[in-house]
């Protein structure tokens, strides 16, 4: 059965999904020791034994039921803030937080950082513990206070490719652990 959509919502008239999606529901936020995004590090992987807490609103609790059991998840994040440019006005071409160093434009559905169309966030994240309507975990990329929009636990057999895996431009870029914008920025 497809999908019913708001009547407000754009169609192509052909059955093609909406231009505009409905809004997403903040289920909690993420509390770090990270302020700004400039000294934040740029991925989870590079920060492992940083940790962090989701605190998920009360009404959502039960939803965690069964996450003590995996011992990674994806965060799913709304990365924009306010004075970001809207969707329309996001360049589509930028030099990435990790090109700063030999900067080059890529195509920003290429690349992993908050300047985008849509400013979703994905972080896989080390679940230390869920209790109640917390879960603590491991592997902070996200500035204090950032909005949560979904978790889903990881699995490997799903989440993980079999053999080699072409990362693109990533392949090209040496990264030491903490890495954050501000570090990767060629003039400070």
């Amino acid at each position: 059965m497809a999908p019913r959509w708001r009547r407000s919502a754009v169609t192509a008239g052909d059955g093609a999904p909406p231009a505009r999606l409905p809004s997403l529901e903040v289920i909690g936020v993420v509390r770090s020791a990270y302020a700004t995004r400039e000294h934040t590090p740029v991925q989870s992987a590079l920060n492992p034994s940083a940790t962090g807490v989701l605190e998920v609103e009360a009404r959502f609790s039960a939803a965690l039921e069964g996450l003590e059991d995996f011992d990674y998840a994806w965060l799913l994040s709304w990365l924009g803030r306010p004075g970001d440019p809207p969707p329309d006005q996001v360049p589509l071409r930028q030099v990435p937080f990790l090109l700063r160093r030999t900067p080059r434009d890529i195509g920003v559905l290429a690349t992993r950082g908050p300047r985008r169309i849509n400013p979703i966030g994905l972080s896989l994240v080390r679940i230390l513990e869920v209790t109640g309507s917390t879960v603590r975990f491991a592997g902070v990329d996200l500035v204090d206070g950032t909005p949560v929009v979904d978790i889903k636990p990881y699995v490997a057999r799903f989440d993980q490719p079999d053999g080699p895996v072409a990362c693109g431009w990533f392949d090209t870029v040496a990264l030491d652990e903490g890495s954050t914008p501000a570090s990767l920025d060629p003039t400070r």
